[in-house]
């Protein structure tokens, strides 16, 4: 079984100090978020930014910025932009931060509902465009998917030569998909062979899940983008609390934490 990579999903485009204050929104607070991850245990950083009012933004040059500030308190964390972005931005600017030349990227393979009037848009276009422009940078594409549907998107865009395998996906359970180990043995079941995954549960899933995950030889993502909360009823004071718990749950069933640098072997990645 590889060693366990832990991504910190660290701000989100939702969540705001409202839900809880430690989320951030400056550079300074991403960057100081992201350290806590890192030093806890974290081997790659899931990235949105805010502008400093905590409006989401995907401004090429506010990613430019946090990316500075991660890079220079972790040298060698693995940085994975988002080009999800916040409903209702346009294709335009959502790829900006790929861009910038990252190791990784978000590729969502599917349109969901996001909540009440909200739907996030990923038409067959959009996701064969991206797919394309990350070949062409040589940004590795973490798959992003919220059902099975959008696993065999995924399969069929592959195929087509528009991602490339061995493909990296990230299980979002709890949002379209139910998060239950029957779904997230159906969805790990459901992919190819030689691919790697990583599980993230939303809200009150994301530790069963991350168990889970830790269990069935997958990968874990938490973090204030999914779940703000330590326990229940009780706020999480940083991103850092997050992985430490996840990191007290592998050391009891015994799978060690991946580094970076095994993080990127694990993932076929070159450092950049």
């Amino acid at each position: 079984m590889d060693k366990l990579i832990i991504t910190a999903a660290i701000c989100g485009a939702e969540v705001t100090k409202e839900h809880n204050p430690a989320v951030p929104y400056t550079v300074e607070e991403i960057g100081r978020e992201a350290e806590s991850a890192y030093k806890a245990g974290a081997s790659i950083i899931h990235l949105h930014v805010r502008e400093d009012d905590g409006t989401p933004t995907q401004d090429k040059e506010r990613f430019r910025l946090c990316i500075e500030e991660i890079k220079r308190r972790c040298p060698d964390v693995i940085i994975q932009p988002s080009t999800g972005g916040a409903v209702g931005m346009t294709d335009g600017e959502r790829l900006q931060p790929v861009e910038l030349l990252p190791e990784m990227a978000t590729l969502d393979c599917g349109t969901l509902n996001f909540g009440g009037e909200e739907i996030f848009v990923n038409t067959e276009n959009t996701i064969k465009n991206f797919g394309k422009i990350m070949i062409e940078k040589g940004v590795k594409p973490e798959v992003e998917v919220f059902d099975k549907g959008m696993v065999d998107y995924a399969i069929k865009y592959a195929k087509e030569g528009y991602i490339l395998e061995p493909m990296h996906f990230d299980f979002v359970l709890g949002v379209q998909m139910a998060a239950t180990a029957r779904d997230l043995a159906f969805m790990v079941d459901s992919i190819p062979l030689g691919s790697t995954w990583t599980v993230a549960g939303v809200g009150r899933h994301e530790m069963p899940m991350a168990a889970m995950g830790i269990a069935m030889g997958g990968h874990v993502r938490v973090g204030f983008e999914d779940n703000v909360y330590l326990s229940r009823g009780v706020l999480a004071k940083s991103n850092g609390e997050l992985v430490e718990k996840v990191v007290r749950m592998a050391n009891e069933l015994g799978r060690e934490i991946a580094t970076p640098d095994e993080a990127r072997e694990i993932l076929g990645l070159k450092k950049k």
